[in-house]
Parts: C-alpha cells; sequence; structure tokens
C-alpha cells in the first residue's frame, strides 16, 4: 500500500522489464541509459517478485526474517510519503514470475510507460510451476495491460511468440534484434580481442529502422547474446524516447555487466572464466556453450556444468541437448549435480570421449577439483541454476579473491550463510 501512495505522490516514469532470459542484463543497460539524463533508480539484485518491487518503489532493503528491519522500512515508506523527498524521476523495475497468477499479485496495479519483453526460449525457466509453456508467455503478456495510453511496448524481434505479443496492445510498438525487420538492428557482431590476442568483450553494430544510423556498440568484460540483447533494447528505448543515442552508446561502455551474468574473469595460471553463475536455463545455458565454442582460446575449452532446476518433464530432454552441444564446443566437460548426469549423457551420445568427461556431486567438490586441474591459458565456462551455488567453482579458481564479494553474485550474509 505504501508503495503505492509514493507512486500516486512522486508519479515517476516507470519501465517494466520482464522475460524468461535477459531481464537483469537489460535493466541495467536501460539504467546505464537512462542515468545519464535523469534521476534514476533500479531494482537491486534480483528485486522482481510480489515483495520485490515495492522495495524498489520504497528504495529500502529486503528485511528477510529481522523484524526491526521491516518496521524501520514501514516508518521509511510512511516518512517518504508524508513528507516531501528528492524522488527518481524514473523507475526501471524487473518483473518476474514464477507460477501462473503472480503477474497479477506482481504488477497489475502498476501503471507504466514502457514494457520492455526479453526472451522466453524454447524451454523457459519455471516451467515446471505452468500448465504449459503458452500459459507461461500469457502469464508474462500480461504485464503489457500496465502500460498507459500514450505507452511505449518494446519486444525482441528475434524471438516469435515475443513478436507476436504487438498485437496484445494499441500502444507504440518497437522492435529489437539481429534478425532482418527489426525496427532497431544489430549486425556484424563478434567477440572482441585486445592486442595479445586475449578475449576481452563484445562488439556489434546497431542500425534503425530507416538506415540512416549504422554505429558500434562495446561491451567490454562480458560476453553472450543476453549482453547483446540487453544492449539493443536500451538503444530502442533511446530511439523510443527521443534521446542521443550516440550519448546512449557512449553510456553502455560504461555499463558493467551483472556479476554471474556471462562476465568475463581472470582465473589462475593465466586462465579465463565465463562466469554465468547466476542461474541458468536450456536458451541461455545452450547460448553460453555456443559463446564457449566461439572464443579463440589458446588452451583447452572446458565447460562446467550444473543442474538446470525447476523444468519438469522437460528435464531429461533439456540436459541432453546442453550436452550434445557441448560436444562441438569444448575439449573438457564437468558436469555437477543429479540431473546433469543427463548433459553427460546427452555428450557421449553425441560422440564426446568419455574420457574427457568428468562429475561432481556439488559445486564444492568440483571447486576443490578445479584448483589443481586448471591449466595455463585454459578458457572456463562455469554454469548452472541457482541452487547448484557454482559460484563456488569460480571463487576457487578467480585471481582476484581479494574482491570476490564485489564480483561474484551470493556473497551477503544470507546467501554465504546457507549451504
Amino acid at each position: 500500500m505504501e508503495s503505492r501512495l509514493v507512486l500516486a505522490k512522486y508519479k515517476p516514469k516507470i519501465i517494466a522489464i520482464t522475460g524468461s532470459v535477459g531481464k537483469t542484463s537489460t535493466k541495467d543497460a536501460v539504467y546505464a541509459v537512462l542515468s545519464g539524463v535523469s534521476h534514476v533508480r533500479k531494482s537491486e539484485k534480483s528485486y522482481n517478485s510480489e515483495i520485490g518491487l515495492p522495495l524498489t518503489i520504497l528504495g529500502i532493503p529486503n528485511g528477510w526474517n529481522n523484524p526491526w528491519i521491516w518496521f524501520s522500512n514501514i516508518l521509511k515508506g510512511l516518512s517518504l510519503f508524508l513528507f516531501p523527498h528528492k524522488y527518481p524521476k524514473w523507475l526501471v523495475l524487473e518483473v518476474g514470475v514464477g507460477k501462473e497468477g503472480d503477474m497479477q499479485k506482481t504488477a497489475l496495479w502498476l501503471k507504466t510507460d514502457v514494457v520492455i519483453i526479453t526472451t522466453i526460449g524454447e524451454t523457459p525457466a519455471h516451467i515446471e510451476f505452468f500448465t504449459s509453456r503458452k500459459s507461461l508467455i500469457e502469464e508474462k503478456t500480461k504485464l503489457i495491460k500496465t502500460l498507459k495510453k500514450d505507452g511505449l511496448l518494446i519486444l525482441n524481434y528475434d524471438d516469435e511468440d515475443v513478436s507476436e505479443m504487438r498485437s496484445k496492445t494499441k500502444s507504440l510498438v518497437t522492435t529489437f534484434g539481429f534478425k532482418p525487420g527489426a525496427d532497431v538492428l544489430g549486425t556484424q557482431e563478434s567477440i572482441l580481442y585486445n592486442a595479445s590476442e586475449d578475449p576481452e568483450g563484445i562488439i556489434f553494430r546497431v542500425e534503425d529502422e530507416k538506415g540512416g544510423n549504422s554505429l558500434p556498440v562495446v561491451i567490454g568484460g562480458a560476453f553472450g547474446k543476453n549482453h547483446k540483447y540487453a544492449s539493443l533494447a536500451s538503444i530502442a528505448l533511446a530511439f523510443g524516447l527521443k534521446l542521443n543515442v550516440i550519448n546512449a552508446i557512449d553510456a553502455l561502455q560504461k555499463y558493467d555487466a551483472p556479476p554471474g551474468r556471462m562476465r568475463l574473469l581472470k582465473g589462475i595460471n593465466d586462465s579465463m572464466i565465463i562466469d554465468d553463475t547466476y542461474n541458468s536455463s536450456p536458451f541461455a545455458c545452450e547460448g553460453a556453450v555456443k559463446t564457449l565454442g566461439e572464443v579463440r582460446a589458446k588452451n583447452r575449452k572446458i565447460a562446467v556444468l550444473g543442474d538446470m532446476l525447476e523444468l519438469g518433464k522437460h528435464t531429461v530432454e533439456a540436459h541432453e541437448k546442453v550436452g550434445r552441444l557441448a560436444k562441438d564446443n569444448c575439449d573438457i566437460l564437468i558436469v555437477v549435480g543429479q540431473r546433469a548426469q543427463a548433459i553427460k549423457s546427452g555428450a557421449i551420445d553425441a560422440g564426446m570421449d568419455p574420457n574427457n568427461i568428468l562429475e561432481f556431486k556439488d559445486a564444492a567438490d568440483a571447486g576443490e577439483f578445479m584448483k589443481t586441474f586448471v591449466k595455463k591459458n585454459d578458457f572456463i565456462l562455469v554454469k548452472g541454476s541457482q541452487k547448484m551455488r557454482l559460484e563456488r567453482v569460480v571463487e576457487a579458481i578467480i585471481l582476484d579473491k581479494e574482491n570476490k564479494n564485489k564480483i561474484l553474485v551470493r556473497q551477503d550474509d544470507a546467501w554465504l550463510g546457507k549451504k
């Protein structure tokens, strides 16, 4: 209730972002672009739930199980409503759904100025808790109903299910993607290398729908399609809001990839790590494995892949598919967890030498092994679902252990206290 009163009082413009993949990266890219022109607040971490959105609106922390923090939060919320404060002009909100009916609870009380929908994917995250893939898509589509009459809907043109959502609104629609036909089109995508031939990020060009502009976009310290899509979505927003697009692209160079999301880190023995340990879904995992295959590495390519959760009846098939893909994109495959056994099976069925596949029951065991297994100039991908805690594998082999709290996911006390 306090959050609704605050919105009514300060009337910020609201950007709401949903999808099965890339919400947080898109949120951070949008924040990078808008923060150069206005006072902006974004959802912290992944505050995208029924509780998380009000926390962001009120600018207060999660109290977890501490009643004193919640009491303090209530007082801060009342103060924000009762007394004048300097409040953000824009709110960038990440909106997630975990089961049917969540969107009604989470976001339909919002009135949004912009809705951005990222990617759904063939087998989306959380699909276990929906009656079908179609019902999951319909749940996310409900966010479009929050748009004001003069609102802007921004859609990923490359995802057919997302692109078709244009029929759900009479609002202005713009699209982004790498397929011809997108309003904001990405082209010439490639991995960026430094003078020493070490990979250091991604580069591509972006063109508007009229073909009048073709500008380079550079994202340092990160890999993967999700960051490219996040950048394109934020540039599409700049076009839609009639902002200076060159300034928007310049702002993206300062965009700091969120921890655990295809972030490039230095490892022991001059190794390089793609840390993608925040979470995992089939679409995202397949994309990460393909990226590993595309990189020019000086030594072995190692994929450390953990269980993908909440896939229900799709679990075995999805893991086997990742395994088949891994066969052609890595030299060594390390699987972590019970479900990841199907990744191993898929790789062997595709013709991968079983001697190049190692298996561990959990992240702790895998991390201990990696400390002595990593050789000079190895290139390592680490990815798994949140509960697999594969950031512990990255922690075991990163070079900059002193700053692990800043560069790894789940380093706050609430997570560190969990097994």
